[in-house]
């Protein structure tokens, strides 16, 4: 069995594209050489900037031969029809069959496929993958017409087994595959030929080439964290960014240089990101302080100076970089110190956040007064939630902001500090962002978490109103992410709140347009009372009342709302809980369960009612419960639509006939006794506990007991009683959403 050694040759591949082009290069090819039928015992892929690498072990020398039986029309079936038939099978009339069946003669074509060579199958899936490569950016040069990320130079296509290394015929766009590589541009000397990947891969290294991008990796970490320990400072772990550098480099050579004295006193983030994002740097830091000193270079060749050329040549780029995040900075401080930061909330009245939904100011205005509705539910000061609320996006309008978006939040964290503000709002103009994705951490300050849950509301609220949902796997706004944001805000904080009043009164703030002071005042008197109690006509009346002359023309607005669409949205949050919980082993129809109970806008309390039923449907119990309450639902369901009455009171201990009846009496007066309490209490562990109680003597009830006697009167009870079965359960939930 022959083992196979491919290699595409060519111009620096942007180290971005590396990874999955190796990936796809190995799928494309071990697919193709499958469906060919050669088999194969293993493959690896590798890439390097100026190289992708595919080794697949064990191939089989050539394609097993074939033969195929496929049944076809009967031999009098209309022309067309047979012609098809062969036209499909790519057999003639000659070869084909007749034989005997049920319905007469019919016609079977006999398709024979003899094996074929490894190498011209490999030459053919080589030649189509490459042709047609996924990249996500390509181009032409020359006068061919292949298209690569970058322009091909040379092939390898080596077919290796006892008898030595044989070169497979390939050209593709005047590139002929040969056995011949080059190493390193500047240290790899002359090109040299191949005849294995082991022979290639030693070959290689000689030629200052680490083929294997982890290997490259490894190196890095190591030799940069000897360096930076050696001068007692420690490298600031940034996975992403080794990965990266990693595929910029062939032969990674680690360098450690300084950074200006002018420049230490930037705020570390700063300084990582500066250094990360233009120069490709690791930052070293001072273990003791937190402070930035040093930073990591990663070079592609060894010189003579043990790189002192390269390392005065990158600092004196990187103290460019540093000189204008250090104006930025300093800029910034004394606008914050002199104007405070709403001059830069003012100047996004100037920023359109969306066609549909006004600026920024705007929306940083619904979100400051929602941020003070929420603020006393979740235990936070209502003006200082309201301040936070109003600052926490000022940063946005910041020269360092501008130049570092990804730096959004943590400076308003700064600014906010250097302007005086309390160290609630500065926490919460870094931390209102939070989180951003299902590992990111969750805010527990009061305030953060009241901005945080605003402004994410907002979003929904805002994208809703205007009927910009996401499609399928559409979702360009991140509404998803912001819904999830939503749920992990309030379980891990374990906050109480009905999100229905919320949703519906920020959507009423997008709709409600006030005129002057005095209609702001009465809208949000409105949408205080919306939000705290949810009661439309109350809280309009209410207004009213206060205002002299004619109410304002929005009042209808209100009026007339409709709770669709926040039913909408709250379903929507619904689907992404479901698949939150779905990693905590929760099923989805016992979330369903729950979602058709009372308070089901109380994310926390249906959380604790699922996980509380999950749990009891683990047990034998109440596993066996599910199914006796199931059977007497379905008995009762088809009397209630035969006799067309419903069975849902009326039940009588002294009408019951046999022990196993008055049993289940008492069993029900015990659950009932005990349920209701539990569930005024939210108890649901206990509430759940009483009704997987019901599972025995409900089996012997029904193994005991007919419901349908021929005696009316009987029948009727017991078809009440399994009504009282069915009431009894279904107040810790709503049993009949359960599936199985």
């Amino acid at each position: 069995m022959p083992d196979l050694l491919i290699e595409l040759f060519s111009e620096e591949i942007p180290a971005r594209m590396q990874t999955r082009a190796a990936e796809d290069l190995k799928k494309l090819v071990t697919d193709g050489l499958v469906e060919a039928g050669l088999t194969y015992a293993g493959a690896a892929a590798f890439s390097t900037p100026r190289r992708l690498t595919l080794t697949v072990q064990g191939l089989l020398a050539a394609s097993p031969a074939t033969r195929e039986e496929r049944r076809g029309p009967k031999t009098d079936a209309p022309e067309k029809a047979i012609e098809g038939f062969l036209r499909g099978a790519g057999v003639t009339r000659e070869q084909c069959e007749e034989r005997e069946d049920k319905k007469g003669k019919v016609l079977f074509a006999i398709i024979e496929k003899p094996g074929r060579p490894a190498a011209g199958i490999v030459a053919e899936v080589l030649e189509k993958t490459v042709r047609n490569f996924p990249w996500p950016k390509s181009m032409r040069w020359g006068a061919g017409s292949l298209r690569w990320v970058r322009p091909l130079h040379s092939i390898i296509c080596l077919l290796t087994d006892e008898q030595g290394a044989e070169v497979v015929p390939l050209e593709i766009d005047g590139i002929v595959a040969g056995k011949s590589t080059r190493g390193h541009r500047f240290m790899g000397g002359a090109a040299f030929d191949v005849t294995s990947f082991d022979d290639y891969e030693a070959k290689l290294k000689r030629a200052k080439v680490v083929l294997s991008p982890a290997e490259r990796a490894d190196t890095i970490w190591h030799d940069a964290t000897n360096r930076a320990f050696a001068s007692g400072l420690e490298v600031v772990d940034d996975r992403g960014l080794l990965a990266e550098v990693a595929g910029l480099v062939e032969w990674p050579v680690v360098l450690m240089g300084e950074i200006g004295e002018d420049f230490l006193a930037l705020p570390p983030e700063v300084l990582q990101t500066s250094m990360k994002e233009h120069q490709k740097f690791f930052s070293v830091k001072n273990p003791s302080t937190g402070r930035i000193e040093r930073f990591v270079t990663v070079a592609n060749v060894e010189t003579a100076d043990d790189g002192a050329t390269i390392l005065a040549g990158n600092q004196k780029v990187l103290a460019a970089r540093l000189s204008d995040a250090k104006f930025f900075w300093e800029n910034d401080l004394r606008v914050a110190k002199s104007e405070g930061l709403t001059a830069w909330t003012d100047r996004l009245g100037n920023v359109t956040f969306h066609n549909k939904m006004g600026s920024q100011k705007a929306r940083i205005e619904r979100i400051a007064a929602l941020a003070r509705e929420i603020a006393p539910m979740v235990g936070a000061d209502a003006a200082l939630a309201e301040q936070a609320a109003l600052v926490a996006k000022a940063d946005l309008s910041s020269e360092m902001v501008y130049e570092f978006p990804e730096l959004q939040g943590l400076m308003g964290r700064y600014y906010a500090e250097a302007a005086g503000l309390p160290s609630e709002v500065a926490a919460a103009c870094q931390e209102h962002y939070s989180p951003l994705g299902p590992s990111d951490a969750v805010p527990t300050a009061p305030v953060s978490v009241a901005v945080a849950l605003a402004d994410k509301l907002d979003t929904l609220t805002g994208f809703w109103a205007i009927d910009e949902k996401p499609t399928g796997s559409k979702d360009p706004f991140a509404l998803r992410r912001a819904a999830l944001g939503v749920i992990r805000l309030v379980l891990n904080n374990g906050l109480r709140l009905h999100l229905d009043r919320l949703i519906d009164a920020q959507l009423l703030r997008h709709k409600i347009n006030p005129e002057g002071k005095h209609e702001e005042a009465l809208r949000d008197a409105v949408l205080r009372e919306i939000a705290h109690h949810g009661v439309f006509g109350a809280a309009v009346r209410a207004v009213i009342d206060q205002v002299e002359g004619d109410a304002p023309e929005w009042i209808a607005e209100v009026e007339n709302h409709s709770g669709d669409l926040s039913d909408d949205l709250l379903g929507f949050i619904h689907d992404r809980l479901k698949v939150f919980l779905r990693d905590e082993g929760i099923r989805h129809d016992v979330i369903d369960a729950c979602l058709a109970m009372p308070n089901r806008d109380d994310l926390a309390l249906l959380v604790t009612r699922a996980k509380a039923l999950s749990a009891t449907l683990a047990t034998e119990d109440g596993g066996n419960l599910v199914q006796g309450f199931k059977r007497a639902n379905n008995i009762l369901a088809q009397a209630e639509e035969k006799d067309g009455v419903e069975y849902s009171f009326g039940a009588d201990l002294k009408f019951a006939e046999t022990d196993e009846e008055k049993a289940l009496f008492a069993a029900l007066d015990r659950a009932e006794a005990e349920i209701a309490p539990a569930m005024a209490a939210e108890d649901f562990a206990s509430a759940m506990s009483a009704m997987a109680a019901l599972r025995a003597p409900i089996d012997a009830f029904f193994e005991a007991v007919q419901v349908n006697s021929d005696n009316q009167v009987v029948r009727r009870n017991r078809l009440n009683l399994l009504s009282r079965i069915r009431q009894t359960c279904i107040q810790v939930a709503d049993l009949t959403r359960l599936e199985g």
